[in-house]
C-alpha cells in the first residue's frame, strides 16, 4: 500500500508494482483489464472529485479551477480525484521528458488535498501525443500520484468504478486529414475494440459494487457542443443499462452537466471544464433525456458515496456550488 492507499491485485502479490504496469503495457490492447482497488474510509463512505479536460500550463482558469478543487478536497476529506481526459493540450505529451506533465499537473494541482492518486483516462487531444508515454509507468516517478491507462477496473469497495478507452470508438477520428493520432496499442481497431467491450461486459457482470460507474471521455448524453456521441450509444449504452450503471461520467464537452436517463437509473454527469470553456453552444432543444442542469463555464465535480446514499455537487471556478444531486440507491431518484 502506497502512501496513496493504492493497491492491485492483478497478478500474483510476489510481482512489484513497477513489473505489474511494465506487464500491462506490453500488451494493452489486447490484455484483460488491469484491475486495481482503493480502500474507502473507515466508515465505509467514498469522496473524490472529477475534473476533465484540463492540462494548459494554468492558463484558462486552470490554476483558479485547481485551487478551489483544493478547498473543496480538503473540505471533504477526498479519497482520489478523477480525470476525464484530455490531460494535455493541445496535442498530448511529446514523450516522457515533455515538460508540458509537470507545468500542466505537478506545478498547478499543488493543494496538500490534491496530493492523493488520481485515476485518469485519455482524451482524444492525448491522441494526438505520444499515448505511450502518457501511459507509461515511468511517469509515476515524475509524481506518484498520476496514474493513467488506457481502460482498467478500480475496486473502491462500496462503488466500482470501470474507465474506458473511448476515443477510438469514435469513428470521425480515423478519418481526420487534419491531426494525426497515435494509434499504437489500438490496430487493429474492431478486435482492440471487441475485446475491450467483452471485458467491460464481463466485469460489469462479475461486479458486487454498490455502485457502478463508468468513465469515459466522450459523452454518451450531451447538450453540449460536441453532443451525443453516435458510437457510444450504439456500442456502450446497452451495457450500462443491462447491468444498472449508477453514473457515467465523461469529459470532451468544455462543460459542467447533468442529465438523467428517463429509462434506466443512469446519471450522465459531464465534467470537462478544468480549464478552457465558454463555448456558448448549449442545445436549448435537447429533449432525449431529463438535462437538469448546464454551465458554460469553468470548474470540476464532486461526488460523496454511501452505502445507501450520493450527492453529486457541480462547482464553479470560485467555488460557488451552482447544482446538487442527491439519490438513495434503493430508490434511484432524486430527494
Amino acid at each position: 500500500m502506497t502512501s496513496h492507499g493504492f493497491y492491485s491485485k492483478s497478478q500474483a502479490s510476489c510481482i512489484g508494482v513497477a513489473l505489474l504496469f511494465c506487464t500491462s503495457l506490453v500488451i494493452p490492447s489486447f490484455a484483460e483489464l488491469e484491475r486495481l482497488e482503493h480502500p474507502a474510509k473507515g466508515d465505509g463512505s467514498l469522496s473524490f472529485l472529477v475534473v476533465g479536460d484540463w492540462g494548459r500550463r494554468g492558463f484558462y482558469n486552470q490554476s483558479h479551477v485547481a485551487f478551489q478543487m483544493g478547498k473543496i478536497g480538503e473540505k471533504l476529506d477526498i479519497d482520489f480525484v478523477v480525470s476525464t481526459g484530455d490531460n494535455f493540450y493541445d496535442n498530448g505529451l511529446t514523450g516522457l521528458n515533455d515538460q508540458a506533465f509537470e507545468e500542466s499537473f505537478t506545478k498547478i494541482y499543488t493543494a496538500t488535498s490534491l496530493q492523493k492518486q488520481w485515476y485518469s483516462v485519455l482524451g482524444n487531444h492525448d491522441y494526438r501525443g505520444d499515448v505511450e508515454a502518457q501511459v507509461h509507468p515511468a511517469l509515476r516517478k515524475v509524481d506518484s500520484r498520476w496514474l493513467c491507462l488506457r481502460s482498467f477496473i478500480l475496486n473502491a469497495e462500496i462503488a466500482g468504478f470501470f474507465f474506458v478507452d473511448t476515443t477510438p470508438f469514435v469513428n470521425d477520428y480515423f478519418t481526420d486529414i487534419d491531426h494525426t493520432y497515435d494509434w499504437r496499442g489500438v490496430a487493429p481497431r474492431k478486435a482492440y475494440l471487441d475485446s475491450l467491450i467483452k471485458d467491460l461486459e464481463s466485469a460489469l457482470s462479475e461486479s458486487t459494487a454498490r455502485w457502478k460507474i463508468v468513465v469515459g471521455h466522450h459523452a454518451i448524453k450531451s447538450a453540449g457542443y460536441h453532443g451525443d456521441t453516435k458510437e457510444l450509444n450504439d456500442l456502450l449504452l446497452p451495457l450500462l443499462k443491462a447491468y444498472n450503471v449508477d453514473m457515467y461520467v465523461n469529459g470532451h464537452d468544455h462543460c459542467l452537466e447533468h442529465i438523467s436517463s428517463l429509462d434506466s437509473p443512469i446519471q450522465y454527469l459531464t465534467s470537462g471544464a478544468g480549464s478552457k470553456a465558454w463555448r456558448g453552444d448549449l442545445n436549448q432543444h435537447y429533449k432525449e433525456d431529463d438535462l437538469r442542469f448546464f454551465y458554460d463555464g469553468q470548474g470540476f465535480m464532486s461526488v460523496q458515496l454511501t452505502k445507501n446514499d450520493a450527492e453529486i455537487t457541480f462547482y464553479n471556478a470560485f467555488g460557488k456550488i451552482l447544482h446538487e444531486w442527491k439519490a438513495l440507491k434503493e430508490l434511484h431518484s432524486a430527494v
